[in-house]
């Protein structure tokens, strides 16, 4: 089972908890052994699996990029200024992958799917979720 979550961005960097939507889309595949996986569309987009329950934790992770990755110093940047938003996006990865066990997801206590924005604001973003069924179980 395939289905596409779409969303706005607010900021032009930010991470977005999904995992009410990936739920949702776990719970009506009807998987109960298996692999959800979450892609971003989008060279300046990532997926990342971080804790969702102190909303500093999201913050932190923007701050550490802006440190690691400053925006305008890019050659990138010459094209359309958004060069840091690349490579951020290249470090942190398109895509995760997280178990299905007896039809929920195999998160621990503290773990959220994020979007994360780093070129927005945008209108559309779209994370493709692929549910996968284990094919003994």
């Amino acid at each position: 089972m395939r289905k596409t979550i779409t969303l706005q961005t607010r900021q032009r960097e930010q991470l977005i908890d999904i995992t009410p939507e990936v739920r949702e889309i776990v719970q009506a595949s009807g998987v109960q052994e298996g692999i959800a996986h979450i892609y971003a569309q989008g060279a300046t987009a990532a997926i990342m699996i971080q804790e969702n329950w102190d909303a500093s934790v999201p913050s932190d992770v923007v701050d550490l990029l802006r440190k690691l990755i400053p925006p305008g110093v890019w050659q990138h940047d010459e094209q359309d200024g958004n060069g840091d938003a690349h490579l951020k996006a290249g470090l942190v990865g398109p895509s995760e992958s997280v178990p299905i066990i007896d039809g929920a997801l195999g998160l621990s206590t503290w773990q959220g799917i994020f979007f994360c924005e780093f070129d927005g604001p945008r209108q559309q973003r779209s994370i493709v979720c692929t549910v996968l069924a284990d094919s003994t179980g």
